[in-house]
């Protein structure tokens, strides 16, 4: 990464997790990631975080908005919160590997 403090605990706080699911693992075929992101994550935000954390070139992102939905726990209602997905889709021949910090 940057030397910069400052655009470092950005690129960090930008990027949340890999969000894994049936759906993610589909779209890994074609060269594309999912990441959850900060609510208030640009595409060009989302864009320079990935390339500067894992090195690769970004050639576009896709972002989603996925409403938090209503269950109940207890008898009592609750809401599941809000979350903001982004589609990364790498130049070909570049991988990166999400499941590489979990043992």
């Amino acid at each position: 990464m940057n030397g910069d403090p400052a655009l470092n605990q950005r690129v960090l706080s930008v990027l949340r997790a890999p969000h894994v699911s049936e759906k993610s693992t589909r779209v890994s075929e074609h060269n594309q990631y999912v990441f959850t992101v900060a609510q208030d994550a640009t595409k060009a935000d989302v864009k320079s975080a990935v390339e500067q954390m894992f090195d690769v070139s970004v050639v576009s992102v896709n972002m989603a908005n996925i409403k938090g939905k209503l269950k109940t726990f207890r008898f009592r209602p609750g809401r599941k919160a809000n979350v903001r997905k982004a589609y990364v889709r790498l130049a070909d021949g570049q991988s990166i590997d999400v499941a590489a910090g979990k043992a």
